[in-house]
């Protein structure tokens, strides 16, 4: 039975680690509001934020993996987010030709894959690092 509560507990770890980095996400997204675009049918927001979420979640597995408690599981994820944040801020500051953020709320769909693949490989980065 340990393992069934302890599955649902890192579940419940996930949901809210998703949750709070999503704010802080659309915090750093001045341009625009992720979910007022994603509900008017903004497929380049909708791709970006996806690869937030599955790089968050791809960076709470490797922490799983890698933790022997719960609370360094919340380290180690909670460290992962702060980094998959500062990846966001400098993919934006190495495209100088462009504006990331303006080009995703254009709905360039070549510019939110990229921020998808971006999200996402250096998810398994940061996973991947974790030890």
């Amino acid at each position: 039975m340990n393992a069934f509560i302890l599955t649902f507990t890192y579940f419940l770890l996930a949901i809210i680690v998703v949750l709070i980095g999503l704010v802080i996400f659309e915090w750093i997204t001045t341009k625009y509001k992720d979910w007022e675009e994603i509900a008017n049918d903004n497929q380049a927001v909708a791709l970006s934020v996806a690869g937030k979420i599955v790089g968050i979640c791809i960076i709470l597995a490797f922490a799983i993996y890698h933790s022997v408690t719960i609370w360094e599981t919340v380290i180690w994820g909670g460290y992962g987010v702060i980094l998959q944040m500062i990846a966001y801020v400098l993919f934006e500051l190495f495209t100088r030709k462009f504006s990331v953020q303006q080009k995703v709320k254009e709905n360039n769909m070549a510019v939110g894959i990229i921020s998808f693949a971006v999200s996402l490989g250096l998810a398994f980065v940061i996973g991947a690092s974790i030890t």
